[in-house]
């Protein structure tokens, strides 16, 4: 398999920069003020595992004319540097009293005058990634300012992804495929859900992805009930169903699929689970074509989900979301969302049910919208469920 290039030349974040202005000059949108390490990422290359330590805020102000600006403390300047950003503003964080708040203000001020519309994200699946206090300073230094929603404008810009982008996502979710379908190999009764998870990070790290930044799983006997939970020392035995659910990076992209695994024969409710989940994935991709919505894909999925009856189906709110740079993206696959499928969206189909009562069964695949319907990003799992020797 051929590795992408690392990283993205400034043609790319030029494109990138050119489609949210054009945005921002439609809503009139003198600024925006980003604070959060996709949104930052998206708009610069800055690519650190620094944003880990919550002591710090960052922000990139991206005016309606014009290259991006950094506003970011100085043990950040190197790095931003090795970025396309040529105007770069840095103060001593942390800092007793004074964090940024003035720097920014001043850099905002400098941009938008003495009045203006100042966008950031404010709606769902947004956060604001500065101390409240700070951000009421500044508002209230910028008193003449209006401060916009700008959720629909960033959120829509990032979910169409380009070319060079899917090629990196595609990239992980083979890494990750590699590794899944190898598990039978070494998966074993008498293992524990610990070495089971510390096996899975392990090849992947030798399959060649950057990072396990997300596995979360179950295991019970007849099936599993749950699957966000850490590994908690189940110790595999015949008769158990696995499921494992991952989020593998490379460069900086992720993939977030699962499988699951049977040791021994699967009984016959899980069987029929578990087709009922690939059936609504197969149904689920066949549906994903420009033009479709985010809800279309929920109503055609859980219609096999619930086989008709309303009480039953999927009751864990969505069945699947965008994908990038987070483990989850917008839009989500919900009732509710009527967000439209256009190409270059990437997203997960994530149907789930519950059966026997308590037992769930969740199938997930990774795909990317073309101009003519769909492509598996994820390698296809079997229709039957894979059994494990006992």
């Amino acid at each position: 398999m051929t590795e992408p290039t690392r990283g993205f030349d400034t043609a790319e974040f030029k494109q990138r920069l050119a489609r949210v202005q054009t945005g921002m000059q439609a809503q009139q949108l003198d600024v925006l003020l980003l604070s959060c390490e996709p949104d930052v990422r998206y708009f610069s290359g800055f690519l650190t595992q620094f944003w880990q330590s919550p002591t710090r805020p960052w922000f990139l102000l991206v005016p309606q004319s014009g290259e991006p600006v950094a506003v970011i403390p100085s043990i950040g300047e190197y790095c931003m540097s090795q970025t396309w950003i040529n105007t770069i503003h840095t103060w001593a964080s942390p800092h007793e009293t004074d964090d940024g708040v003035s720097l920014l203000t001043d850099t905002l001020y400098t941009l938008t005058g003495d009045g203006g519309r100042i966008g950031l994200p404010m709606g769902r699946e947004s956060h604001l990634r500065m101390p409240l206090g700070d951000f009421e300073k500044v508002k209230t230094a910028l008193a003449k300012h209006e401060w916009v929603d700008a959720t629909e404008l960033l959120q829509h810009t990032r979910m169409v992804k380009s070319a060079a982008e899917i090629k990196k996502i595609r990239h992980v979710c083979q890494l990750a495929s590699d590794v899944f379908e190898s598990a039978p190999e070494w998966l074993r009764t008498g293992m524990s859900d610990v070495d089971v998870f510390r096996e899975f990070k392990i090849k992947a790290l030798q399959a060649g992805v950057d990072d396990v930044s997300y596995l979360v799983g179950g295991a019970g006997l007849g099936g599993y009930e749950d699957i966000i939970s850490p590994p908690a020392a189940h110790i595999l035995q015949t008769g158990d169903v696995l499921i494992l659910d991952t989020g593998c990076v490379w460069d900086g992209y992720f993939c977030d699929y699962d499988r699951n695994y049977s040791f021994g024969p699967a009984s016959d409710a899980v069987n029929a689970a578990y087709q009922r989940t690939w059936d609504a994935t197969e149904a689920g991709f066949a549906a994903a074509k420009p033009g479709a919505t985010f809800a279309d894909l929920f109503n055609v999925m859980n219609g096999i989900l619930s086989d008709g009856n309303s009480a039953a189906g999927s009751s864990v709110g969505r069945l699947g979301h965008g994908l990038g740079t987070q483990l989850t993206e917008p839009a989500s696959i919900t009732i509710f969302d009527n967000t439209v499928l256009e190409a270059g969206m990437v997203i997960t189909l994530e149907p789930g049910l519950v059966y026997d009562g308590i037992k769930m069964m969740v199938h997930e695949e990774n795909i990317v919208i073309t101009d003519s319907g769909a492509e598996y990003l994820s390698r296809r799992a079997s229709q039957q469920i894979v059994e494990v020797a006992s």
